[in-house]
């Protein structure tokens, strides 16, 4: 192959085996959280051992869209993996202030992958779009109008019975790779069986692939719904927020003689009103009169910014409060159904 022919074999052999490895470990791995710093350290240690071994891939131009899979050298076939591998490790990264940025990343990691494998003729499925579904798309209805936007009976179906049928073909590969794992790792296959061994291997990447690619578009659509802007707000990783006491459930009402109405509904709940909540806020310290944040003396820069962060949120929950008020005043002059004239009859 031209990878062992470049001097670049071993090398290139021994990086794909750590990234892969440390994958391993880090997917069956026996530490709770995927979050524990020694399993961070494994992911980047992973990505790291991979991402030069993909390097290495394409500056040896291994692989080439219009090439069959036949000229491809078994011992190079596992080579294929690395975008499989790339995806799967991405995914592991638990900084959730760049949730969106892994998700894309591993998308195109595992597109990537199931591009080449296309090109080679390997598997036979639907390639998915390039991207995830954009902004764009995701609150306008699709050009069918709302009816096209609503999958048939039978499509889904079918979508259920192929979901069904790869799961099975999943468990049937699984087994047929562990059965013959120690023999090619033992050095007692022969090239065919090497080769079957990688094809196979590059066949449940397919699966796994799909599914990933699948599950991150729904994920995307949901964080992008969220917006981007509670997204950047969140505590970076690891900084805990101050613990605030639990609020009480109480009936939030607009002025004294709404709480004298609803109090007499509701004993069990204490009622108050907007300037008492507001007041109550202020003795618990919660919503502070100054506009600016007071620098004391000996604070880092991290806690001013903590600061601001949640005198940012304390003006967001006061904008919703707003907003209820709005509403609760719109309601008081517009009966109930007064806009809805669409289904009379």
């Amino acid at each position: 192959s031209m990878a062992e022919g470049a001097g670049a074999g071993p090398r290139l052999a021994e990086l794909l085996a750590a990234g892969r490895r440390l994958w391993e470990e880090v997917e069956t791995g026996a530490e709770p959280s995927s979050g524990a710093p020694a399993v961070q350290d494994k992911v980047r240690q992973g990505l790291d051992a991979l991402q030069r071994a993909a390097a290495m891939v394409a500056q040896l131009d291994l692989f080439s869209e219009n090439e069959e899979l036949e000229e491809i050298a078994s011992a190079d076939l596992k080579y294929l993996l690395l975008p499989a591998l790339l995806g799967a490790l991405t995914l592991k990264q638990v900084d959730l202030s760049r949730r969106l940025e892994h998700l894309e990343s591993a998308r195109a990691h595992f597109w990537r992958f199931l591009k080449l494998c296309r090109s080679y003729g390997l598997g036979s499925f639907h390639l998915p779009p390039a991207s995830p579904p954009g902004e764009e798309d995701a609150g306008s209805p699709s050009p069918g109008g709302p009816a096209a936007a609503q999958p048939s009976l039978v499509a889904m179906a079918s979508s259920r019975q192929a979901k069904i049928e790869r799961y099975k073909q999943k468990k049937e590969l699984e087994n047929r790779l562990a059965s013959m794992r120690t023999f090619v790792e033992s050095g007692q296959a022969d090239e065919d069986q090497i080769r079957e061994f990688y094809i196979l291997q590059i066949q449940k990447w397919i699966n796994t692939s799909l599914e990933e690619i699948e599950s991150i578009d729904q994920e995307v659509v949901i964080l992008r719904s969220r917006g981007a802007a509670k997204q950047s707000s969140a505590p970076p990783h690891g900084t805990s927020r101050q613990v605030r006491a639990p609020l009480k459930p109480f009936i939030l009402t607009r002025d004294a003689a709404q709480a004298k109405v609803f109090g007499a509904g509701y004993p069990g709940l204490p009622t108050m009103t907007v300037d008492d909540w507001y007041e109550q806020r202020r003795r618990q310290g919660i919503v502070s009169g100054q506009s600016a944040p007071q620098r004391t003396p000996g604070i880092t820069d991290e806690e001013l910014q903590k600061q601001q962060q949640e005198k940012k949120e304390e003006e967001d929950d006061e904008e919703a409060l707003q907003k209820a008020r709005n509403w609760d005043d719109w309601k008081d002059t517009h009966p109930r159904g007064c806009g809805n004239r669409q289904n009379v009859g």
